[in-house]
């Protein structure tokens, strides 16, 4: 039986994971945060990733757990509606499509659990090492082991990557913003009601989630890149909360919500492009390979469907697998990732979402 180490339980590894033990191989995932991590932004799954959730038997959960927004508001930076729509939302599209969106943390769940797959928490690679035998595998806490094959689907900024490929530098294109995701509560009372505020330095999104119960934010400004520390939270806040300052409405009163967030997530739009997405027995997939932002809308969908293609293609025939992978995804891939840059600021037109979100056959 081939032995298969996955880093990363999100989307991509959860989906690998479930495939490869599906195909009869030893699975083993590891990952970084002491269990499936909380919180999170509102996640589309479009297309042929409905095919994906659907061969998991997972495409009827996933519907019940969709969001169920009736619609939206654009208010300026004052407050002041601009407009609103019961038709559509910009995070999700169409309300009336057959694609769903559901939220990260209620898709990762629907995805983890599979019996007889081996969950390493609170542990990452640190070491990576290939001969002709395998890739011998140095854990941060766990004891060195081998393995016939490491996947890297530890998302933008892979540790696997950087191990197997060099520093991330050398892969990521900045698309000229950041990005701030985190959980309060819904202390604005909306009812399954998406509401946009739009400035000219900052914009943010919030939306309810939970039955209402709490309120997903999105906060984020225009940028060049410039260098800050990933580990400081605080730091993070702090900026979030001085390139927010301009916006108005209740902006001040999701600032101090941001606070006490427990999951404040922070990043960079960006995308990730590599010209091969293996060595030797490293290969990698997701946001990993290539992240598409989160401009796209087309990140979890590229996550399901390349880990199916992936371990379809190991069980298949092992030997080869990561080329024949790599040849039937990045069109699919580069087709999506091109959804970002196509309108800077308003968007990819629904001609060429449509285009792209089933542009690929799951059967090869």
């Amino acid at each position: 039986m081939k032995s298969v180490l996955i880093s990363g339980a999100g989307v991509a590894g959860l989906t690998a994971a479930h495939w490869l033990h599906r195909h009869g191989f030893a699975t083993t995932v590891v990952e970084n945060a002491p269990g499936l991590r909380s919180g999170g932004q509102a996640l589309d799954v479009r297309g042929v990733a409905l095919e994906v959730l659907d061969r998991m038997d997972l495409l009827a959960q996933a519907r019940r757990a969709r969001t169920r927004m009736r619609g939206m508001t654009m208010l300026d930076a004052e407050g002041n509606e601009q407009w609103r729509s019961t038709e559509m939302t910009l995070s999700s599209g169409r309300l009336d499509s057959d694609d769903i969106e559901l939220l990260r943390d209620d898709l990762t769940s629907l995805l983890h659990g599979r019996a007889g797959v081996e969950y390493l928490f609170g542990d990452s690679i640190t070491a990576l090492e290939q001969d002709d035998r395998g890739v011998h595998v140095t854990f941060r806490h766990g004891a060195p082991r081998a393995f016939d094959l490491v996947i890297g689907a530890d998302g933008l900024h892979s540790a696997v990557r950087r191990l197997a490929f060099g520093p991330e530098s050398r892969f990521l294109r900045h698309l000229g913003s950041y990005v701030a995701v985190f959980s309060t509560e819904n202390f604005l009372d909306l009812d399954d009601w998406q509401v946009w505020v739009q400035g000219d330095s900052a914009t943010c999104c919030l939306y309810p989630a939970r039955g209402n119960s709490e309120l997903r934010a999105t906060l984020g400004f225009a940028s060049e890149p410039f260098e800050y520390d990933r580990h400081d939270v605080a730091g993070q806040k702090a900026l979030l909360a001085e390139r927010a300052a301009g916006l108005g409405w209740e902006t001040p009163r999701l600032l101090k919500a941001m606070d006490g967030a427990p999951d404040f997530y922070f990043d960079a739009m960006a995308q990730v492009r590599l010209d091969t997405w293996s060595r030797g027995r490293v290969v990698l997939v997701g946001d990993a390979a290539h992240c598409p932002s989160p401009l796209s809308g087309q990140g979890t969908s590229l996550s399901l469907v390349g880990a199916y293609v992936l371990a379809d293609e190991l069980a298949r025939d092992f030997a080869g697998a990561a080329a024949r992978y790599e040849r039937r995804v990045r069109p699919f891939a580069e087709l999506n990732q091109a959804l970002a840059t196509e309108n800077p600021g308003r968007g990819a037109s629904p001609e060429s979402v449509e285009r792209a979100k089933s542009a690929i056959d799951l059967d090869g």
